[in-house]
């Protein structure tokens, strides 16, 4: 399948601030089906950090500039492994040493693209990979975007911000490639807590918890 290479116009990524809990979730969901943003945190004694997640299919460049101007600078594609096998996206390592286990391919870029690096080659990327039936010789690696692959079963297997990015994005009705990255200060060190609300207000960016997400499934018994 080819592509239409052309970059989605801009979709706001500013949202009414709202205090989280499981029942914000469906609030969540429709966010990032509307093409926006939203900061999702894991367990205080698992990383304890928040990541921006929004959908590939939608994301544009300009808020891929926000999330690398407010993040490590690396951005992730949380997608199930049968896409990340029709894409000859293997894992990165045959022996997975990271404490969360957390699931890298082969980076990549879209063929088509210029360096990878810029904010609209990866959202050229990022859209390519949320395409359907999508030719894997279309994509180069290595590459500027980290595919992840997420567990099968979602934050239900696996409580951790893959599998909250792919649930997310899969519950929005989105092709289910969700893009994420984590969240860090001005100084470098890794955002958390308070600092994430902060963050939240803001930005009027909607936070809920992996946890809420969980409970949310659970009581739409989305199993």
């Amino acid at each position: 399948m080819q592509l239409d290479w052309e970059v989605s116009p801009v979709i706001s990524m500013r949202t009414p601030l709202a205090r989280a809990g499981s029942s914000m979730v469906g609030e969540a969901i429709e966010v990032v089906a509307a093409g926006g943003m939203v900061i999702v945190v894991d367990d205080d004694d698992r990383e304890n950090e928040g990541d921006l997640i929004a959908s590939a299919a939608t994301i544009t460049h300009e808020m891929i500039a926000f999330m690398v101007n407010h993040s490590t600078g690396i951005l992730c594609a949380a997608m199930d492994q049968e896409r990340a096998d029709a894409l000859a996206l293997p894992p990165m390592v045959s022996r997975n040493d990271d404490p969360q286990a957390t699931a890298f391919t082969v980076t990549c870029d879209a063929k088509h693209c210029g360096t990878g690096v810029s904010a609209k080659d990866r959202a050229i990327t990022l859209h390519a990979l949320a395409t359907d039936g999508l030719d894997p010789g279309l994509l180069r690696r290595p590459g500027h975007i980290f595919p992840l692959r997420a567990r099968q079963g979602g934050v239900l297997t696996r409580q951790g911000h893959t599998e909250a990015a792919y649930d997310l994005v899969r519950l929005a009705g989105h092709v289910p490639v969700g893009v994420l990255c984590e969240l860090v200060n001005s100084d470098g060190t890794m955002m958390c807590g308070e600092q994430i609300d902060q963050f939240s207000s803001r930005f009027g960016l909607l936070k809920i918890s992996v946890a809420d997400l969980i409970a949310w499934r659970h009581s739409k018994r989305d199993h």
